[in-house]
């Protein structure tokens, strides 16, 4: 099986649609000896802020030595990055390789896998090949059912900020959904939680109490901001002084307090994290399209927040890094996101828009967002590529302006491809 058959394969129309539940997982991972049994595991769930919080840990673990699995969704740019291992991709043969090892197993369940399911086995078969010493991984919705979930009890389980989403899923009211990630918690396991929301930390308090879970939360006032700019910025913590982290975003900050509740969790466990891993981790990391600079002059910014509450994240970091300066903004935008919710965050900030239809079944044509936009009284134009939205705003900034691309992780590839890296 060559690259693309696997990938063929992988995304054929077999697998499509969303099944919640574990049986299908448990089924398939089975056929392969349970691997996931053989592996640790730190767990991550949440609304906003699980990849970064992912990204910074993982980079922590390796800088400490351990040889450390990334599992995260969706991709950016190529499907290799949704499995890493320190800092490096699946390797086109590997994938089908293990595709090809995996196929006959998945063929023969009666009760067809979702694709999700079938990245998941996956993965969990390529981390053991690998002889990972722990595996970050990203839970893709919600928790308690998601298939990320037949793990055991993981070193740590962290929630990372919670808001509204994917209610259709897991339900219409706050508590519902962090009832939903609140699966993630297991008998005996550290807890690291964001924190406050007051109708999910209740949620999270009580499951934590039942399960004799250990729970901890950062303290956010703890938080002394230091300088900041397009490339970064610096932070101290409590006792952590003067961290620096290469992330522009506003709210990443508090992702990085949760990641230090989360090292103080793992070394409480015997995990050996010493400050020097922790500060050259955080330096390192890495993370594509959240709040990333692809250009300087015009400053172009593509951010994949695409809810209410990543959206503010995202207005905030603006207004912070560019006060009183009106943005041209690139937007696309799922049809069943709160879509008047997000535009009223950034319509205040906008000197006009370049709507886009992003490449998924789910996406709201850009006619029809422009149209959206212009009720609510700004200029919004229509353009018939992700491409052609990108150039508009560049050439409608010149050399001194700010634009942002956002509303959508899975129109940030496109936007990313349209500003090659330089030599």
């Amino acid at each position: 099986m060559t690259y693309e058959e696997a990938l063929k394969y992988i995304h054929s129309v077999n697998w499509q649609g969303s099944k919640l539940g574990l049986e299908r997982t448990q089924e398939l991972l089975a056929k392969l000896g349970n691997p996931e049994k053989q592996l640790k595991f730190i767990h991550i769930a949440g609304t906003n802020g699980k990849g970064s919080t992912a990204a910074m840990l993982s980079s922590i673990l390796e800088r400490a030595g351990y040889r450390t699995g990334l599992y995260t969704s969706p991709f950016i740019n190529r499907f290799n990055e949704r499995m890493q291992v320190n800092g490096e991709q699946i390797p086109d043969g590997a994938l089908a390789a293990l595709t090809e090892h995996i196929r006959p197993y998945a063929d023969a369940m009666s009760d067809s896998p979702t694709e999700f399911e079938l990245i998941t086995a996956l993965a969990m078969e390529y981390f053991l090949r690998e002889k990972c010493d722990i595996v970050v991984l990203e839970v893709g919705m919600g928790g308690e059912l998601d298939s990320t979930n037949v793990i055991d009890a993981p070193e740590a389980a962290v929630i990372a900020a919670m808001g509204l989403d994917h209610v259709r899923e897991l339900g219409p009211t706050m508590a519902d959904i962090a009832r939903a990630k609140a699966g993630i918690i297991k008998p005996g396991c550290a807890v690291v939680s964001y924190g406050g929301n007051p109708e999910a930390d209740p949620v999270f308090a009580a499951v934590c109490r039942e399960r004799g879970a250990s729970l901890r939360q950062p303290d956010f006032s703890r938080i002394v901001p230091g300088p900041f700019d397009l490339d970064g910025q610096s932070f101290s913590y409590g006792d952590w002084k003067d961290l620096r982290i290469p992330l522009a975003g506003r709210y990443q900050m508090n992702n990085a307090a949760v990641v230090l509740e989360t090292v103080a969790a793992l070394r409480e466990r015997g995990w050996k994290l010493s400050e020097e891993a922790v500060r050259q981790g955080l330096a390192a990391t890495r993370w594509p399209a959240r709040f990333e600079v692809l250009r300087r002059s015009p400053v172009f910014i593509v951010d994949g927040g695409h809810n209410p509450h990543g959206i503010r994240a995202t207005a905030e970091s603006l207004e912070r890094l560019f006060p009183g300066k009106k943005i041209t903004f690139v937007t696309g935008v799922m049809a069943d996101k709160d879509v008047e919710s997000i535009l009223g965050l950034i319509v205040p900030l906008a000197a006009e828009f370049f709507t886009v239809r992003p490449d998924n079944p789910r996406a709201m044509p850009a006619q029809e967002l422009a149209e959206r936009i212009r009720a609510l009284g700004a200029r919004a134009t229509a353009c018939g590529s992700v491409a052609g939205g990108v150039a508009k705003a560049m050439e409608a900034e010149g050399s001194d302006g700010v634009a942002c691309a956002l509303g959508s992780l899975y129109m940030s590839g496109e936007v990313r491809a349209c500003f090659p890296p330089e030599k």
